[in-house]
């Protein structure tokens, strides 16, 4: 069986557990589950596109080694198209393929063989991170800066070649935070935002990565987002609200 569905109490945060190995996947449900969480088990990333069809999670917990996919293009593919967390739980505790994973745009990557009360504590960081309210609505809602434009009502982020994309809430309040303030250094603290994350949290750098890859030519060598070493980053470019 492909997938398997458990509601408990109503109002319940949903968690979608992807990975061929039934019994790691009963294993993180059956954990999920006692602390009052609603899982969906999934053994293929089919699987997973369908439940998603039916419903968007809080969160997914994905396996890299997966039957008819490459996991890492699963999370690939969540960060894109879906606002939810995204979690990896794998064998592979490579270095590489952890730096690969976050910077794919997964919220935290966990080795097998794990800790459940740790997992589940992983998993209440990363809710807490996607649950913060949106910023309240400015004056004004449209940025423009070197031919990008970033509508802040919708979240969407339009390039000068005509691409666009949804932001999560956390890059938009990120990105909002840089707009606000060109050309000035902005500690991790300040990035933060209002109690999202703490100025040591990993997710910082995550989403820093995220919007890199939309906004830069060159990701691997920034210009627009730049890094000051010892001090934070500064959003190098000038900014015109319309």
């Amino acid at each position: 069986m492909s997938v398997e569905l458990f509601r408990p109490a109503e109002g319940a945060r949903c968690i979608y557990v992807l990975d061929d190995d039934l019994d790691v996947c009963r294993l993180v449900s059956g954990t999920l589950r006692e602390f009052g969480f609603e899982t969906s088990e999934c053994h293929s990333a089919a699987a997973l596109r369908r439940l998603l069809l039916q419903r968007v999670p809080d969160l997914c917990i994905v396996d890299l080694g997966l039957p008819d996919a490459d996991g890492m293009d699963v999370v690939r593919e969540l960060q894109a198209r879906y606002d939810c967390g995204v979690m990896v739980l794998t064998g592979r505790g490579y270095l590489s393929d952890r730096v690969m994973g976050l910077e794919l745009g997964a919220d935290d990557y966990i080795v097998k063989p794990f800790e459940p009360r740790e997992l589940v504590a992983r998993v209440r960081s990363i809710l807490r991170r996607h649950e913060q309210p949106h910023l309240p609505v400015a004056p004004v809602q449209v940025a423009e800066f070197g031919g990008w434009r970033f509508l802040s009502e919708s979240n969407t982020l339009h390039s000068p070649g005509g691409q666009q994309w949804t932001l999560s809430s956390g890059e938009s309040r990120m990105l909002l935070q840089f707009l606000q303030r060109p050309n000035r250094i902005l500690d991790r603290e300040k990035l933060c935002g209002e109690s999202d994350l703490s100025p040591l949290d990993r997710g910082v750098d995550v989403r820093v990565s995220r919007l890199r890859r939309k906004l830069e030519s060159d990701p691997k060598h920034p210009t627009t987002i730049r890094t000051v070493y010892g001090a934070g980053y500064l959003f190098s470019a000038e900014v015109r609200w319309v």
